[in-house]
């Protein structure tokens, strides 16, 4: 099998180890790779925002970028959601471009859902011996419904401490313009959030948006709290290798 992998900004100059440890799981399992070194950033900041012509031509070099992929992963839900959510809407009066856009949609997929759902692979031979628990984030639980698939993954894991998250699906504030437009509410939301995780008592977090994971670690680093925070891609790479 055959995948194109679609990288996103934070993961590319945040997160790169994370892009790594996604590579290492799916050639582990047996996907061949490519990165097509046309893609960019999908658009979704300035979708969001409302800045729809400026992201027409950046969403127009991701329809070229993946044109010839099989499939295409990301590590990220939100940049995701930003694609299946907006793209159709951003090219509804031009019939090539809006085929094009459906085409990417029909092949793309969280990582964690291309694992379960299209290679089959409830059971990564992966061993994790600590307490974990998992944040939900707004997109991967309430567009993509992605969560199933991470469960799925974490059940099957051996030696794990699985903690349910209490109020997991409760936003952590971050909301990409909404934490910089509203920090007041942004940083109650997650100085709650952080009071949820450090209840389970558990030593890992996971997650699959790496800008909820960014806000998450800020907090929890400020407050001095010993939670190491990893993307479940992150986690399966080193479970795998123990």
């Amino acid at each position: 099998m055959n995948a194109s992998i679609f990288i996103t900004c934070i993961c590319d100059s945040m997160y790169p180890h994370v892009g790594e440890a996604m590579v290492r799981v799916l050639e582990k399992l047996g996907v061949t790779l490519d990165f097509p070194p046309e893609q960019t950033c999908c658009g979704q900041p300035a979708l969001s925002s409302g800045y729809w012509d400026y992201a027409r031509p950046i969403a127009e070099t991701m329809l070229t970028a993946f044109q010839h992929s099989q499939y295409v992963v990301a590590p990220a839900g939100s940049c995701i959601t930003a694609i299946k959510e907006y793209y159709p809407v951003l090219f509804e009066k031009d019939p090539e471009k809006y085929r094009q856009a459906k085409e990417l949609i029909g092949k793309l997929y969280e990582f964690s859902e291309f694992v379960v759902k299209v290679l089959h692979k409830d059971d990564v031979g992966a061993r994790f011996p600590h307490r974990v628990t998992y944040h939900s984030s707004c997109h991967a639980r309430r567009f993509l419904n992605t969560d199933e698939y991470i469960r799925t993954l974490l059940q099957n894991i051996r030696d794990i401490d699985y903690v349910p998250l209490p109020h997991e699906e409760a936003c952590c504030g971050f909301g990409g313009t909404f934490s910089v437009k509203l920090p007041e509410i942004s940083e109650a939301m997650v100085d709650e959030k952080v009071r949820n995780i450090l209840e389970t008592k558990a030593s890992v977090l996971i997650g699959t948006d790496l800008s909820c994971l960014m806000n998450i670690t800020g907090r929890l680093q400020k407050q001095k709290a010993a939670v190491r925070v990893m993307h479940v891609a992150e986690l399966l790479d080193e479970g795998m290798r123990s």
